[in-house]
């Protein structure tokens, strides 16, 4: 049996969806020889420290962790200071400078800890640099859960699809956008109106901007294009539009004439945009679902199609990259 000594840092939505399925899984890791310790969590309030294990349900029923931290440490200095091997990182996204997670994630594998992260910022501002300090000091960086959700997009491209010369990957990475389209679609009603419902039922942010203007998508690409395309791709070299601009009238329009009209993200073209997609696409997906079309050289078109947010979710695709860590390293050891 391995014992991987796990620090989480963030507990909002995701962090506590991570406590969630970490307890829940237990006995299957511990089937499978991995007995994860959640031996930290941490917030902007403080940190919850046990050498044997974070009780899951003592926190799982906190907003934050103000009334149960046994430690006033926060970020940086708990990744320091907390004997663990792996860190995972899911503080809030921010794609301007990728703080607070930027440091957060330098910390960690400047210390010779492991990575798995959801929070696309410091990938979109510095990929490559900790793409090095990675390699530098020995660990992994894993980041599934930051482009696809539920969806195996970058593993399977990594594992999977490894004899390929993968061609392009283009889809639909924001579940908001896709549910506000797709009613528009189905009810042609407004943009406002849809906007108003998603947001009634927590899909889209009080603020939106992110979503709807294509700035997540966009970050996404970003992602995609400098982890598996091996481009050195910055923010800004993005052609972004958002859905603002569409209409019920041009969406029932596109399907009459037998398409849907989609904010798709397309690597290498490097351009997030309303687009019109073939109603038979395995693409055009509906509601919340994302979805991915992998254009190879040897494979032709694989198609992937997933959850693209939630805490459950989110927190599934975390743990699978844990899992492939430690899959990796036994392999590894073997040769």
């Amino acid at each position: 049996m391995r014992d991987i000594k796990v620090s989480l840092v963030g507990y909002g939505i995701v962090g506590h969806g991570v406590v969630d399925v970490f307890n829940r899984k237990k006995k299957m890791l511990r089937d499978m020889g991995l007995n994860l310790k959640l031996v930290s969590v941490t917030d902007h309030t403080g940190t919850v420290v046990s050498e044997n294990g974070v009780d899951a349900e003592k926190i799982l029923g906190e907003r934050t962790l103000a009334n149960v931290a046994t430690s006033s440490m926060k970020g940086k200095e708990a990744i320091s200071a907390i004997d663990s091997d792996l860190v995972v990182e899911v503080t809030p996204t921010n794609i301007v400078h990728g703080q607070p997670g930027l440091g957060h994630m330098e910390a960690a594998l400047s210390s010779g800890k492991h990575v798995v992260t959801s929070n696309k910022g410091p990938l979109v501002v510095s990929y490559s640099r900790l793409k090095k300090l990675a390699e530098d000091n020995g660990v992994m960086m894993k980041f599934e859960a930051t482009v696809g959700g539920t969806m195996p997009l970058i593993s399977l491209v990594e594992r999977t699809l490894v004899g390929n010369t993968i061609l392009g990957i283009r889809g639909i990475f924001n579940g908001t956008c896709n549910y506000i389209l797709t009613r528009m679609t189905e009810e042609g009603i407004p943009y406002t109106h849809a906007l108003s419902e998603a947001q009634d039922l927590g899909i889209a942010e009080a603020d939106p901007s992110y979503d709807v203007e294509g700035v997540d998508t966009a970050g996404k690409v970003v992602i995609l294009a400098n982890s598996l395309f091996n481009m050195n791709t910055k923010y800004s070299d993005v052609d972004v539009t958002g859905i603002t601009g569409v209409t019920p009238e041009a969406l029932a329009l596109a399907k009459k004439r037998g398409y849907a009209i989609k904010l798709i993200g397309n690597v290498p073209a490097l351009t997030v945009r309303p687009t019109l997609v073939p109603l038979g696409s395995p693409i055009a997906v509906s509601g919340t679902l994302n979805s991915a079309a992998i254009y190879t050289d040897l494979s032709g078109t694989i198609t992937v199609t997933g959850l693209g947010a939630g805490s459950i979710e989110t927190a599934s695709a975390i743990l699978t990259d844990i899992v492939s860590i430690y899959r990796t390293k036994r392999i590894d050891a073997i040769f």
